[in-house]
């Protein structure tokens, strides 16, 4: 008798409660602009999942995780048969044949729960765990619960069988702030699901059902008792045999949990403020700024480009870069060694075949997202200019050779009167060593020869990002401008010296999606600066400053190696730039809010770090 009356109250309930459901009016305005929003949003395509973005090296190996929660996506063709059967028998051994609930395991819930004062269980299908997971909130009650059924069904309308398992199995909760099967198994094992034993897969899969109770890293006994179970539920729906399912049971867990990597936060953050650009090249964002006429305007365009970044941040996308790790973690220890605590830096290498940036250092002791000094901070170039400014632009127009005389004494033009380091006065030098020994001199005579204007032209093709027209004075030639350069932008504009042609230097070669789709890469488009006898002079040059001039205590022993230095007024700065047969690099040192150095120009800390990275 109690058992009738009991399936008489839960009959009357579900009658009152699918009653309420189309009968309440602010319910029933949910479900028609539910029904709107399914119908819009609900496919594989369009559907919005948080993923973790991933920054490789040169050798397909990732150094750095972007986004938060973590979660790596798994296409349906790629989660083994297995997995499904395991999560679909101890989730919902009905998956194939409902349409998004089980009306079945509604009644035993409903049962079940009169005995509570609150749900305890929900008789949730996969289907209505997705829809929670993508749509709703894990709220425990009856009106979120019809909210859901309304979900499950739309779904199901939607999306097919192995789309809808495909979206649960990368969306579901795996404990320790990990969502999907791929990022549970990389987590909690540092492998792919594709090489895991059958054993560690039905030990993942028994998380979700109760991800605080079965946390393998709290509570590893009863998560190993729920594959256990697990595994039983498999034999008595004949997807294994009980054998098998025993030799299972034997094998052994060996958790391999991984922390989340994050090395090289100097390369790191570059990589991420790079990706904005490439998507502002790519989507329009940057002509749009270039283009705007207000401040107002520019800032909502930059508002808009930040949306869309983060949109492809949060897309998961798998960044592959030209870092060399080896060279990367050896800029950073030679910045550190060389410098006291007192002292900023920063360091850029570039490949010479690839013109790629494999190396970068954004400061002493830097820590990810604070300022990087290797592209943010701008500086006087000093004497690093001129090769570019004065000698190249001079031989290319006049074509000088090496040792063509030049007066290096001091000179004026107009009231503008530079004096050569320590005041000396050389006289008549070769064009080799003025450069050599960066007398101040001759390269404003030479500057005065070849003309502003000619001079600036040369240095158009370069990344100069804050070169203004207000630059265009005498005082430029020996490194006297507004705002100055930033040491990626100098680095990258030596490299014109390899060969006397310019492609502005990358550390990001292609963003794809997780499906290997490429979204976006650099396009390549080198331009040629120098000739090729004015770039065959300029390197015998630098080869003299390496050798015997200011660069001599930076000098390595490479097949080639030219090298440049540069001081700015009052020692605020100090420059080396050069390159070898393989790679070009420049150095920076100084303070953030520039101060006189003098009294360690003798310690020549960037010509050590320098030397220290070529070596």
């Amino acid at each position: 008798m109690r058992v009738f009356a009991g399936y008489i109250t839960v009959i009357s309930f579900m009658l009152i409660f699918f009653t309420t459901l189309f009968f309440a009016t602010g319910e029933w305005n949910k479900v028609q602009s539910f029904q709107q929003e399914l119908e819009h949003a609900v496919s594989t395509d369009s559907i919005d999942l948080n993923r973790t973005s991933l920054l490789l090296d040169g050798d397909g190996k990732v150094f750095s995780e972007v986004n938060r929660p973590y979660r790596l996506y798994l296409a349906d063709e790629k989660i083994p048969p297995f997995l499904k059967d395991i999560l679909v028998a101890s989730e919902d051994q009905h998956f194939y044949e409902h349409v998004g609930f089980d009306a079945g395991a509604i009644l035993r819930a409903v049962v079940k729960n009169l005995v509570f004062t609150h749900i305890q269980q929900g008789g949730s299908t996969i289907t209505q765990q997705l829809a929670r997971n993508l749509y709703l909130d894990q709220e425990k009650t009856y009106n979120r619960k019809l909210t859901e059924l309304f979900y499950a069904h739309e779904i199901e309308q939607s999306l097919s069988k192995d789309e809808i398992l495909e979206l649960y199995m990368n969306v579901i909760y795996f404990s320790n702030g990990v969502y999907g099967i791929e990022t549970a198994s990389q987590y909690y094992f540092q492998k792919s699901v594709t090489d895991l034993n059958q054993a560690e897969m039905a030990f993942i899969a028994s998380i979700p059902n109760n991800p605080g109770k079965y946390d393998p890293l709290d509570h590893f006994d009863q998560t190993k008792v729920r594959q256990e179970r697990l595994l039983d539920i498999l034999v008595s729906t004949s997807k294994l045999s009980k054998d098998e399912a025993e030799k299972l049971k034997k094998m052994p867990i060996n958790l391999n949990v991984r922390k989340k990597t994050d090395l090289y936060p100097d390369y790191a953050f570059y990589v991420e403020n790079e990706l904005k650009e490439l998507i502002a090249l790519n989507e329009g964002y940057k002509l749009e700024l270039e283009n705007t006429a207000s401040e107002e305007e520019r800032n909502r365009i930059a508002g808009k480009l930040e949306e869309r970044f983060q949109d492809v941040i949060s897309s998961g996308v798998r960044i592959q870069t030209a870092l060399q790790p080896a060279l990367q973690q050896k800029s950073v220890r030679a910045l550190n060694g060389q410098l006291n605590e007192d002292l900023q830096g920063a360091t850029v290498t570039i490949d010479n075949k690839s013109r790629m940036i494999v190396a970068l250092s954004g400061g002493r002791d830097y820590q990810k997202y604070n300022f990087n000094h290797a592209f943010q901070a701008f500086r006087q170039p000093g004497s690093v200019i001129k090769p570019l400014l004065v000698y190249g632009p001079y031989i290319e127009k006049f074509k000088a050779e090496i040792n063509d005389k030049v007066n290096a004494n001091q000179y004026c033009v107009g009231e503008y009167c530079p004096i050569n380091y320590g005041g000396i006065q050389p006289g008549t030098v070769t064009l080799q060593q003025s450069l050599a020994q960066s007398y101040n001199g001759s390269a404003l005579r030479l500057m005065e020869k070849v003309g502003i204007e000619k001079a600036f032209q040369a240095i158009s093709p370069f990344s100069f990002e804050r070169v203004i027209k207000e630059d265009k004075t005498f005082a430029s030639s020996i490194g006297g401008f507004t705002y100055g350069m930033s040491p990626l932008e100098l680095t990258d504009a030596y490299t014109s010296f390899i060969d006397g042609r310019y492609q502005e230097s990358h550390a990001i070669i292609s963003v794809s999606d997780s499906h290997g789709k490429i979204l976006y890469q650099w396009k390549k488009n080198p331009k040629k600066v120098w000739s090729a006898d004015t770039t065959a002079k300029m390197r015998k040059m630098l080869n003299e400053g390496a050798t015997s001039g200011t660069g001599r205590a930076a000098y390595v022993s490479k097949p080639y190696v030219g090298i440049k230095t540069g001081t700015t007024n009052n020692y605020h700065d100090y420059w080396v730039m050069g390159l070898t047969d393989t790679l070009t690099t420049g150095v920076w040192v100084g303070h953030d809010i520039p101060r006189d150095m003098s009294e360690i120009e003798r310690q020549r800390p960037s010509h050590k770090v320098w030397q220290e990275i070529m070596e």
